[in-house]
This record gives structure tokens, C-alpha cells and sequence, in this order.
């Protein structure tokens, strides 16, 4: 482990440029880490372009200490190898049809599998402890180390003046970091992959962009990096589930294509002056509804026909399936890497939780002494964070409101620029949506900050943790990113009838375009979830450029001193990594995928091409970019998994909705069994007259969309449609759920060879554990 820090290179000349209080801090928490045993070693080098000096304290620790501390926090050890191989679904299907397998890749030294049972030093015969040097994992050793600098006090404890973290924070050490094994560049004259080490290989087998069509290597990954970063980039096997919807969503596509070419829309386009329509605003004139054809035919049958309702069953389906799959991979992988019983059992109080938490109490599972904050507080803690989330989710309604009222004026002020209307409405719609991103976007990165803040030292875990802070930044995030498309897709176009039009702040109510609300749905979806993949893109580009000039400003001058950068300096240069959160919520574009699919067949094929480019590109960020990330440990990608349930349960009624509602599929449904099957006639069917007292100059004609009479009045026509599109929900969302709930009683969570391990591995614990008789 690699502690760092800066000082000015000439401190006679600058003595003001070191503080005394940090200087006091460093050699006090120096100093006791060499009181708990670690063995330390300091080393200088200057920095002429900064006019720095870098101080570099190297930390081991010896083996009475790695024993001690394994201990305590419960690290697993092998017991025998698990002679079972490891065999990809895919894979074993493909093996079992005789057929090639493109996605298979032969990486050199896969890590082996092992029973495991949790180390005790008075019982020293486990596998391979015959060798001190070998016995504990490099990514164990670093856990030992990390335990130790965050749970050391540099000052008062009562003031929280305790752990690495803090003295990071504090500006104390510039950086803490464990060390990467070697460089990542292959040899120059080629070498056996064999030799490789396990950095070069993660390298070649998995951060190089020929790699986007191979497996993983995640058992490597964990090896390296970890359980929790392994468990990210073993859910991104979601991007190969995306593979069939992608491709199911890219042929009703195409399907929609087809129909806007063949279907041509006589009772729209051949009506002449048969319909003329109420004006659109309170400045606009009467219309011919024959004026929107190329738009109705372009547009609106794109989006809107049969193909539409088969993908949203479909996608419910996809998404129930999915989240069944993902439970068995999890218990298995959790399993696999000795995790199975983390948070129940070995998961230790955060070193931040102990040093500021008032009282203790006995942990009733282990029997231990453990810090503990009185309900009282935590209570008005977690009623201050409500609050906080509730201010904030107020203020993206407000910024939502402001945004209907700025695209509904700003398409009345474009109308008197002689402007047709529709075409002023989807300028308006347009910048409105990329106006909307940028306020979506501002919003995050102030919620997120303030989350950080409302989360602070009131949870016992780093799991508990972190799961609450999730917690908050999701539901704004929901409210923040989704709140537009719902308004779009059931609100949106409730406007009265002529006569009685309603308004917001004095403003009449937008109403959809020529096309639909499913239209306008899929610009609104297409310009969030693109445009944010782009500037995720932008971000990531930016983030090289970071790399590329911390380590320009920090490498020495001359190309004969570069080459003399010690393992400590190099790692130095990197980048910090920032945890796993903002990787975890670009999968927000999962709501994307499934809520509002009906809209936009080709959102699930756009986060595909995004999940390929994204596991690249992080893969090269861990791999070459970032400094090594401190190993943590993880049962499971944690509340993740229920919010992505919860995103499941919404797309299911979302897209239940959206047929029924905001599709035209049931209204076409109910005219084809009641009145014509040719639908010939529909148009007028959907289209209302105007009261006699709106406009005595067209009376009696067809005047807006809707089911009333010329008083106003809701016709029985509008109430079968409301039991029918009610029933319709309700045995569209029934029959999903019951697949999904068939599929969870048929498929077990966690797969029969794994249960068998697991038995296995506790009797082999229990025997190798057990006192002599």
C-alpha cells in the first residue's frame, strides 16, 4: 500500500505552504501505524515542472500481522480445490448443438476454485499455508492494510479525526492507494500468455476493443479488482440479453416502416375540406385536418401500429425473465467468490460508523460489542433526508412546468412569425427535450453531492451505506429523468373540448401533435437517452485527456528519467477511481428500455451498441487508466436488484397504459369488431363536433379529437372504450406477472449444484475448524 503527499521543494523558502496542523496529523498517524506492527518505507522525488516534492511512504505488513487481521475481519481461506468446471449457459447450449462458439476465448492461467472457510490462526493447516509469501492473495493483503489505515485515529476520536479517508479528505496525504502488479503493455518480443502477468492479461483479454464479442474474464476480474467490481461487469451480461430485444424491437421497426409505406391513410389525406379542425391556440385559425397527412402517414403509423403492442408484451416478459436469470447467476457467482454470507455475517461496522457513532451495543448474531446510533437521532436524520428529497423532487416539477409552459409559448410566438403551427410545435417540442436534458443533468449532480451529505455517518455497513445513498439519489433520479416522458405519455393533450379549454397559470394546455403523443414520447426519449449517452461518451473522452495530463504534469523532464518511474510513481500519475455509482446509474437507460419501449422500438438496440462501447471503455479505465481500486467485497449488486424490480413492475403497467391510452390500438380495435372491419370511417369516428356556442361559422362540423356530442358530453362510446382499455390493463399486466411468478416457482434462486457446495463447503469448514476430539 502507497501513502502520498506533496510539499513545496524549497521549504525554507515557502515554510507557509506546510501546515503545521497537517504535518502533526501525518507523523502522529505515521507513527501509529508503525506502533500496530506495519513496516514502513519512505522515499522523496521532486517534481521540477510543479516546483513539488513528492513523498512517498511505502506499507507492508509482516505475517503475524496479515494472521491477526485476518482474523479479525473474517477473510476466507482455500481448504480444496473445486474440481467442477465452470461452463457458460451459452456455451453448454452451443456445446450440445455441435456448434462453434464465437463468444469463447482461451485466457491463460484461469484462477482456480476453492472451498474456503474462514481463517483462524490456531488452525494453520489450510491449502497451500505452507508458504507465508503466497498464502494470502494480493487482494487480501490489501483488505488487511486498508482495515488497518481506516480504522487508525490521527487526533480525537470524539472529533472523528480517524482513518485514511478523512486525512485524504483533509488534503493530509494527496493519495492512498494499493499497487498495480506491473504494467499493462504486452512484452515487446511476444512472450507465452502464460508468462503474462494477471494486469497484461486483463490487457489483452478483456480492455482491448477486439474483445467486444468474447466473454469476460470475471473470474480474472475478481481476482483483480475484486468482488464488487467483478459483480458490476457480471450484470452487464445484461447487454447480451439486449441482443434479442434489440432485434425483436429493430423488426417491429423496420414493420412500422413497411406499414407507413403500404398504409396510405385515404380518409386522411383524400378528406379535402370534410374536416375542419378547431384552432390548435387561442391565435390560430380553423384547419383542414387533410393538411397533416404526410405527417399522419409518416409519422404517426411509424410508431403507432400492431408491431408496437407485441413489443411492450414482449419487453414485459424480457424484463420478468431477466431479473429470474440474474437472481441464479448472482447466488451462484456469490457462491463462486466466497460471499455467499457476507452481509448476513462478516460484513464489519465502517470505520467512519465507529469513530462517530455515541454509544455501543451487542450485535445479536455475533455476540460482539458494536458501535450503535440511538433511533432518536437516526430518526430525525432520516426525516431530514425525506425532506431534502421531497424539496428537490418539488423543484423538478416546478422546472417541468416551466418547461410545458416555455415549449407552449414558445410555439404561439413562433406561429406569428407566420409559421404553420406544426411545424412551430415541434420546434418548440425539440428544444424543449434538449433544454429539459440539460436541466436533468445540472439537477444530478446537485442531488448527488447533496445525497452524499444527508447519508453521512448514520449507517452501520458500507453495504447499509451505500444502499441508503442509492436509495436517495434514485428515487430523484426517477422523478428527475422520467417525469417529462409520463407527462408526454398520459397527461399530456387532457386540453377540454372548444369552449371550455383548460389551462395551466392562464396558458392553454398543449395537445399532442398530428401524430400522436407517441411521437412526440419518442423524440422526448430519443433525445434523453442519446443525448446523455453522448455526453457520457464526452465525459469519458475527457476523462483520457485528465489521464494523459496528470501524467505529463507529474512525469519528470527527459525521456532517459521517465524511464527510471518507479511502480508507486507511475500508479501515482493515474487517475482516481471514483467507485462503481455513476457506472451503476447509466443503467438508468433500463427504465428507458422497458417503461417506455411502445414509444421507441429502437431504444433497446441504442443501449446495446452503448453497453458494448461502455464495458470497453470501463474496462480500459480499471485496466490503464485508473489506480488500483481498494478490493471490496460484495454479496450481491445490493438494492440494485430491487430497484431494477421495481422498474420491471413499472414498465409492465407503463406499457399497459401506453396501448391502451396513448396508443390508437384499442379505439381501432373496438371500430373493427362494432362498426367496419376496413376501418373505413374511423377518422370521423374519433373526431367530435363543437358546441353551438363556440363558433357559429363551421356548426356542426368536426371540429376535435374526442368522444362527446355537441354539448360537451361524454358519448356511451367513450365508456366502452374505458371498460375496454381498463380490462385490457388490467389482463395485459395480470398475465405478465403470472409468467414471471410461474418462472420463479418452476426456476429455484439458487441452482441444486450450487446448493450442493454449499453443504459441501460448510461440512469441510466444520471438520476443518473443529477442536480436536
Amino acid at each position: 500500500f502507497v501513502l502520498v503527499w506533496e510539499e513545496p521543494r524549497c521549504s525554507n523558502e515557502d515554510n507557509s505552504a506546510v501546515d503545521p496542523a497537517h504535518m502533526k496529523w501525518r507523523e502522529e498517524f505515521l507513527r501509529r501505524l508503525e506502533g500496530v506492527g506495519l513496516l514502513q518505507e519512505r522515499l522523496q522525488r521532486e517534481v521540477l515542472q510543479m516546483k513539488k516534492k513528492v513523498c512517498f511512504v511505502l506499507l507492508s505488513a509482516p505475517w503475524d500481522v496479515l494472521c491477526f487481521y485476518a482474523e479479525e475481519i473474517s477473510l476466507r481461506v482455500p481448504l480444496q480445490v473445486v474440481s467442477t468446471p465452470v461452463v457458460n449457459w451459452s456455451q453448454q447450449i452451443l456445446s450440445t448443438l455441435s456448434l462453434p462458439n464465437p463468444l469463447l476465448q482461451d485466457v491463460p492461467n484461469p484462477p482456480p476454485d476453492f472451498y474456503t472457510c474462514q481463517f483462524r490462526t490456531n488452525k494453520l493447516q489450510f491449502l497451500g499455508s505452507d508458504n507465508k509469501e503466497t498464502f494470502f492473495k494480493t487482494t487480501q493483503r490489501h483488505q488487511v492494510l486498508y482495515e488497518i489505515l481506516a480504522r487508525t485515529p490521527y487526533g480525537s476520536v470524539r472529533k472523528g479525526e480517524v482513518g485514511i479517508d478523512r486525512l485524504v479528505n483533509e488534503e493530509v496525504f494527496t493519495a492512498a492507494y494499493p499497487l498495480h502488479e506491473g504494467d499493462f503493455q504486452l512484452p515487446a518480443p511476444p512472450v507465452a500468455p502464460q508468462v503474462l502477468g494477471l494486469r497484461q492479461i486483463l490487457f489483452a483479454y478483456w480492455a482491448r476493443w477486439s474483445c467486444w464479442r468474447r466473454y469476460q474474464p470475471l473470474d480474472h476480474i475478481r481476482e483483480y479488482f475484486g468482488e464488487k467490481i467483478a459483480l458490476y461487469f457480471a450484470w452487464i451480461v445484461y447487454t447480451g440479453w439486449l441482443l434479442p430485444s434489440a432485434l425483436v424491437g429493430t423488426l417491429v421497426f423496420l414493420f412500422g416502416l413497411w406499414v407507413m409505406a403500404v398504409d396510405v391513410p385515404k380518409e386522411v389525406c383524400d378528406s379535402g375540406n370534410t374536416f375542419i379542425m378547431c384552432p390548435i391556440c387561442n391565435i390560430c385559425s380553423f384547419w383542414n385536418y387533410s393538411s397533416i397527412c404526410h405527417t399522419y402517414k409518416q409519422v404517426g403509423l411509424l410508431f403507432d401500429n400492431a408491431g408496437t403492442v407485441f413489443l411492450s408484451v414482449f419487453m414485459s416478459l424480457w424484463a420478468v425473465t431477466f431479473l429470474e436469470y440474474w437472481k441464479r447467476t448472482s447466488s451462484s457467482l456469490s457462491h463462486r467468490w466466497d460471499c455467499s454470507d457476507f452481509q448476513d455475517i462478516a460484513e464489519r461496522p465502517r470505520p467512519e460508523f465507529t469513530a462517530m457513532a455515541p454509544m455501543t451495543t451487542r450485535n445479536p448474531i455475533t455476540g460482539a460489542e458494536e458501535p450503535y446510533f440511538p433511533d432518536k437521532q437516526r430518526f430525525n436524520r432520516t426525516l431530514t433526508g425525506c425532506m431534502a428529497i421531497l424539496l428537490m423532487v418539488s423543484v423538478v416539477l416546478m422546472f417541468l412546468i416551466a418547461i410545458i409552459l416555455y415549449r407552449t409559448i414558445l410555439s404561439i410566438i413562433i406561429h406569428r412569425s407566420n409559421n404553420s403551427f406544426f411545424s412551430a410545435g415541434r420546434i418548440a417540442s425539440l428544444s424543449g427535450s434538449v433544454l429539459n436534458l440539460l436541466l436533468i443533468l445540472l439537477l444530478s449532480r446537485v442531488y448527488t453531492s447533496l445525497a452524499h451529505i444527508l447519508t453521512r455517518w448514520m449507517h452501520r455497513t458500507q453495504s447499509k451505506y451505500e444502499d441508503m445513498f442509492i436509495l436517495k439519489v434514485f428515487v430523484f433520479q426517477f422523478v428527475n429523468f422520467y417525469s417529462s416522458p409520463v407527462y408526454i405519455a398520459f397527461f399530456k393533450g387532457f386540453v377540454g373540448y372548444p369552449g371550455n379549454y383548460n389551462s395551466l397559470f392562464g396558458v392553454r394546455n398543449e395537445d399532442c401533435g398530428a401524430g400522436g403523443c407517441l411521437v412526440e414520447l419518442a423524440q422526448e426519449m430519443l433525445v434523453i437517452m442519446v443525448g446523455k449517452q453522448l455526453i457520457n461518451n464526452v465525459q469519458e473522452f475527457i476523462s483520457k485527456v485528465k489521464s494523459w495530463w496528470q501524467r505529463r504534469k507529474m512525469s519528470p523532464q527527459g525521456k532517459k528519467e521517465e524511464k527510471k518511474l518507479s511502480p508507486w510513481e507511475a500508479d501515482y500519475q493515474l487517475l482516481v477511481c471514483e467507485g462503481l455509482f455513476s457506472e451503476y446509474l447509466e443503467m438508468l437507460q433500463f427504465g428507458f428500455v422497458t417503461i417506455f419501449v411502445a414509444a421507441c422500438p429502437l431504444a433497446p438496440l441504442c443501449a446495446l451498441i452503448n453497453n458494448w462501447l461502455e464495458i470497453r471503455l470501463d474496462a480500459q479505465k480499471f485496466v490503464t487508466e485508473y489506480r488500483r481500486p481498494v478490493v471490496e467485497r460484495a454479496q450481491n449488486i445490493g438494492i440494485w436488484f430491487p430497484i431494477l424490480q421495481f422498474i420491471t413492475h413499472t414498465a409492465v403497467l407503463s406499457n399497459a397504459f401506453l396501448i391502451a391510452f396513448t396508443s390508437s390500438f384499442v379505439p381501432r380495435l373496438y371500430f373493427r369488431y362494432t362498426r367496419d372491419s376496413s376501418l373505413n370511417g374511423y377518422i370521423n369516428f374519433t373526431l367530435a363536433t363543437s358546441p353551438h356556442t363556440f363558433n357559429q361559422q363551421h356548426l356542426n362540423a368536426s371540429c376535435y379529437r374526442g368522444f362527446r356530442n355537441d354539448k360537451g358530453e361524454f358519448l356511451p362510446e367513450y365508456f366502452h372504450l374505458l371498460a375496454i382499455r381498463l380490462s385490457f390493463i388490467i389482463i395485459f399486466e395480470h398475465v405478465v406477472f403470472f409468467v414471471g411468478r410461474l418462472i420463479d416457482m418452476m426456476v429455484p434462486d439458487i441452482p441444486e449444484e450450487v446448493e450442493m457446495k454449499i453443504k459441501r463447503e460448510h461440512y469441510m469448514a466444520k471438520e476443518a475448524l473443529a477442536e480436536n476430539q
